[in-house]
């Protein structure tokens, strides 16, 4: 047999198929997605209150917007923390942050008349100094961020409590809704936006009025628009940049990813300063909501930011999960929380609820991914 009989033409359907281009089926691309189990989780928890709050008002218009406000609020601060923890790390200080933030931002401008804006860059810049502190203890020391962060729970909380009463002799400090008027910078955290557009909705006939003839949902408050543009912003960080792609290299092997290049220490810091710097939107929105500011602000919201970002899909490890994941766990959150205060349940179950949630949350994530992996 000669050469040229023994070659035989190479075909589409004979070339061997490379493992790299091979479709992968749509199933196996979502169970690859951290976010699945919140989205599964999500979908549960609005069935059945559909069911179980029928003819209660939950989804009304007024009713959505309530759950949605504490899902908001909660979700500014598990954006955050959701980067730091695929960033391999944690940060207890979350909640202090809030009550001292606030602190700094009514003290100044209701007991020394300060203008609004030069408070708020006050408590912004006290939060940028924590956030870096918080990193280079973790990085110089090599102390666990659990433990760094625990004592700064403690140090930020004692702070408010010490500062408020040193300057006021009280926790609590009103009055600062008096300064909000006119202030550029203050109705960036206050208020509602799209006013004009429920009127007009309400004048259409496409939205419920009240009484006076205004709309029962004047518009949408700007909690919900920081959630969603916090959350938009970290998943386009996560996916679209390289500072993304170091952040999950830092918390999936650091030691690696300092190896390749990554600048592991400058990343980790700049995600505690991120979470600092949410808690203190956070505090904004809370000061300007109520017109005060108190000492205790924010108690335990650092484990609900967690709570929210397990949820999601993140690893306890570091190098795995997603914004949008911590969207989820904290609509979840707020449709629970708002939820068993519609359909009549007695809210002292909330938190035995939540507690079940996380370790089902955590249980369905363990299995999702063993399955991705039997799937690859």
């Amino acid at each position: 047999m000669s050469s040229t009989e023994s070659k035989q033409p190479v075909t589409p359907a004979t070339a061997p198929q490379d493992e790299r281009i091979q479709r992968v089926s749509l199933w196996k691309r979502a169970l690859n997605r951290p976010e699945l189990g919140a989205l599964a989780g999500a979908v549960l928890v609005l069935s059945f209150f559909i069911v179980a709050s029928s003819g209660t008002g939950m989804f009304t218009p007024a009713g959505i917007i309530n759950f949605l406000e504490v899902a908001a609020q909660l979700g500014i601060i598990a954006t955050a923390a959701a980067l730091l923890m695929i960033g391999g790390e944690f940060d207890l200080s979350i909640g202090s942050m809030i009550g001292l933030a606030g602190i700094l931002i009514a003290i100044p401008a209701v007991e020394y008349g300060w203008p609004l804006w030069a408070a708020i860059l006050l408590a912004f810049s006290c939060a940028a100094l924590v956030g870096w502190i918080n990193g280079n203890l973790v990085n110089k020391t090599g102390l666990p961020s659990f433990i760094v962060t625990l004592g700064f729970l403690f140090i930020l909380r004692g702070l408010a409590i010490g500062i408020s009463r040193l300057l006021t002799g009280r926790t609590q400090v009103g009055g600062v809704q008096a300064h909000i008027p006119g202030d550029w910078f203050a109705a960036l955290f206050s208020g509602e936006v799209a006013t004009g557009l429920f009127t007009w909705m309400a004048a259409n006939g496409w939205m419920a009025t009240n009484f006076a003839g205004n709309p029962v949902v004047s518009g949408i408050p700007v909690s919900i628009v920081w959630w969603l543009g916090l959350t938009a912003l970290a998943t386009w960080v996560l996916l679209c940049t390289p500072y993304g792609n170091w952040i999950f290299a830092s918390g999936g092997d650091a030691n690696a990813a300092r190896n390749s290049g990554v600048p592991v220490h400058r990343v980790k810091i700049s995600l505690f300063m991120f979470t600092a710097f949410s808690a203190t939107i956070f505090a904004c929105i809370q000061v300007m909501d109520t017109g005060s500011a108190d000492t205790i602000r924010g108690m335990l919201k650092e484990l609900e930011a967690i709570i929210a970002v397990v949820i999601g899909g993140a690893l306890l490890t570091g190098g795995y999960g997603s914004a949008i994941g911590a969207a989820l766990g904290a609509l979840i959150f707020g449709m629970v929380q708002m939820g068993i205060f519609y359909t009549g349940v007695n809210t002292d179950w909330f938190q035995v609820f939540l507690g079940v949630m996380l370790l089902v949350a955590v249980l369905f994530n363990n299995y999702m991914r063993k399955k991705a992996m039997e799937a690859k």
